[in-house]
Parts: structure tokens; C-alpha cells; sequence
């Protein structure tokens, strides 16, 4: 397994990590994503180690604190050899403080977080979600006193937009308060647009990419192709509406491309899609998930081997949509390309 620097930071992670929004599914969202309990938990966990995979990611809303305890409960006996990563600020209850990150609100969730791990600290806690009705200082200091506390290592976000971002790490800048290393993005074959803004703010400050969906929400699975019905057990019948969008056009066409450098490589769709991230810049790690053991292994086959750059670009070419104003200038004239370079 290769690891990384995870953004900035000293803190090195592991080129797969795995997510555990599997564990202990339930509710319409999760139930379908699987519903791994104790016992194949530790399995799973299992063959990560033996792999090398040792950062293991979930959530406090993954179905409503579940996926922790579970996790907690596999990782017993060997919490100094895996990394933990988790996110707090969506709703965990429909009272006032029930979500968000205000200082009441994070000091109250990393105790659950940490009771439901069953844990003292956490290596990295992300911000599910910028929450604007609390002023920046504020989550930024009580992210230190935590840190000064020891219940937390390093700290991130998830699904911010790049002023969020920047604004967050020039007042941590400002006072002194940790920076965040690590931002969780969805970024795919199908979904490119941390590209845009979100890749090149990551290059500049510091901040690595720890990659969720890399499938684009189960799209890049090799089942889907031009012409063919969804098959009947996809899990795209139930949750597709709570992903990313991707026009149909758009996702033929990055399959017949990942189809054929399928045929030259002899690698699957997945594990293709999953290489072509592990070569952009910014990305720490790809977040893999998986329902059942054959799952697990064939996405950790991701890994220990390359794509060639000729593959790399008839992907690139199949994947490339129009960016959106104010980026598409920069992509077209050669005054704006001289002056501002592409990140990739």
C-alpha cells in the first residue's frame, strides 16, 4: 500500500482508506448501502489491515451513530494500529443544538463521537457541513480547545465550497488555530467538479483530498452500460436521489472509455475509475466501500499498478465537461491559460 501526506500535515494516510457507511445500516439511505454488523465488521477490517488499509472513515448521521459503534466494536484490541476518521454538524435530532458546529454543538458530538467508538481521541475529525449561522472564530477555537485537549489530532472538512475553505484557514491563520489538512470531496470519472475551484485551492493551501464516491454513487460499478436496463439489484433504484446527478450521455461515454481500457489493462471498471483518481493532484486517499468481502477485494485491486498516461488521457477526454463560468475562460483563451495554468 502507498501512503501519503495527508494535505499539509505530517500525518500520513494510506493511498485506499475505508469507508463504514455499511455498518450497521439502517434507514432508506444506509439500509441500502449494506448492513454490516460486529462480526463481518472485523472481517472487513481484517483484510484492510492485511492490505495495509488503516484509516477507517464514518460519520455520527451514518445511520444515526450506528456505523461508530460498529466500528468501535471491530477495532477492540488494536486501536494503535488504525487511523479514525469521522464527521459531526448534520443534524443528529430535531432540537436547536441538535446540529451544526456552535461550540455547545461540537463539545457535545465529539463526546458521543468518542463514547460510540469507544475511544479517547480521534485522528481526524471533519465538519460534515459549513454551517453559516455560527461565526468561523467560533469552530475554529473550539476545534482547538479539543485539540488542546487531546480528544482530536488533526482537523477537516467535507463538502465546504472554496471560500469557505479559504476563509476558514486565513482566520486559523490569523489566530493560530489548527488549519485544516483534509477536505472530503466527492470527486469521480462522473463527477468533476472539485476540479474547478476545490483542487487548485487544495494545491495552493495545504489541504489534502480524501475522495468519497469514487464510483459516482455506484454508477462506475461495470453493470451500467449504453443501451441496457439497470439491473434489478442496483441500489441506484432506492438512492439515487440522494447523490450527484449525472446525465446519461455523459455516463456512457466514460464508460465506453473505462470498457476500453478494461480490455487493455485486463483490470475492472472500478478499479480503473478508482486508479485514474490515485493519479490526480491533491488526492490523499480514495475512500472505498464495500458490502461483502468480494467487493473488498476487488476495489483494494485498485492499487499496485498504473494507468499509462495514454490511458490517463483517453479517460481525461471521455470525463472532460464544460466548466462553469468563471473557469471556462481560463480553459479557452490563451490569455487567461497563460496567466492562470491548469492545476491538471
Amino acid at each position: 500500500m502507498d501512503y501519503r501526506r495527508l494535505g499539509a500535515s505530517g500525518l500520513k494516510v494510506p493511498a485506499l482508506s475505508f469507508g463504514t457507511g455499511t455498518f450497521g445500516g439502517s434507514g432508506p439511505l444506509f439500509s441500502a448501502w449494506g448492513n454490516s454488523d460486529a462480526r463481518e465488521a472485523r472481517r472487513l477490517l481484517d483484510i484492510c489491515l492485511e492490505a495495509g488499509v488503516n484509516l477507517f472513515d464514518t460519520a455520527d448521521v451514518y445511520s444515526n451513530g450506528a456505523s461508530e459503534e460498529v466500528l468501535g466494536d471491530a477495532i477492540k484490541g488494536r486501536r494503535d494500529v488504525v487511523l479514525i476518521s469521522t464527521k459531526i454538524s448534520l443534524p443528529m435530532g430535531d432540537g436547536p443544538n441538535d446540529a451544526g458546529s456552535s461550540r455547545s454543538r461540537l463539545i457535545k458530538a465529539v463526546d458521543d463521537a468518542l463514547k460510540r467508538l469507544g475511544t479517547d481521541y480521534i485522528d481526524l475529525l471533519q465538519l460534515h457541513a459549513f454551517d453559516a449561522g455560527t461565526p468561523v472564530e467560533e469552530v475554529l477555537s473550539t476545534l482547538d480547545n479539543l485539540v488542546r485537549a487531546g480528544k482530536l489530532r488533526y482537523v477537516g472538512v467535507s463538502n465546504f465550497s472554496g471560500w469557505q475553505v479559504m476563509k476558514s484557514l486565513g482566520l486559523a491563520e490569523k489566530h493560530g488555530y489548527p488549519r485544516y489538512v483534509a477536505h472530503q470531496v466527492y470527486y469521480s470519472l462522473v463527477g468533476r467538479d472539485y476540479e474547478w475551484e476545490l483542487m487548485p485551492l487544495g494545491l495552493d493551501q495545504g489541504v489534502g483530498a480524501l475522495v468519497w464516491s469514487p464510483l459516482g454513487w455506484g454508477r462506475l460499478t461495470g453493470k451500467i452500460r449504453r443501451g441496457e436496463l439497470l439491473p434489478e439489484n442496483s441500489r441506484l433504484h432506492d438512492t439515487a436521489s440522494f447523490g450527484p446527478p449525472v446525465e446519461d450521455e455523459q455516463l456512457y461515454r466514460v464508460v465506453d472509455a473505462l470498457d476500453a481500457v478494461a480490455e487493455e489493462t485486463g483490470k475492472t471498471v472500478p478499479q480503473i475509475a478508482i486508479n485514474w483518481l490515485l493519479q490526480r493532484p491533491t488526492v490523499s486517499s480514495v475512500i472505498i466501500g464495500a458490502r461483502n468481502e468480494e467487493q473488498l477485494r476487488q476495489n483494494l485491486g485498485a492499487v499496485g499498478w498504473t494507468l499509462t498516461s495514454d490511458q490517463m488521457k483517453k479517460l481525461d477526454a471521455a470525463s472532460a465537461v464544460t466548466a462553469p463560468y468563471p473557469y471556462f475562460p481560463y480553459r479557452r483563451q490563451e490569455g487567461f491559460a497563460r496567466l492562470n495554468p491548469p492545476a491538471v
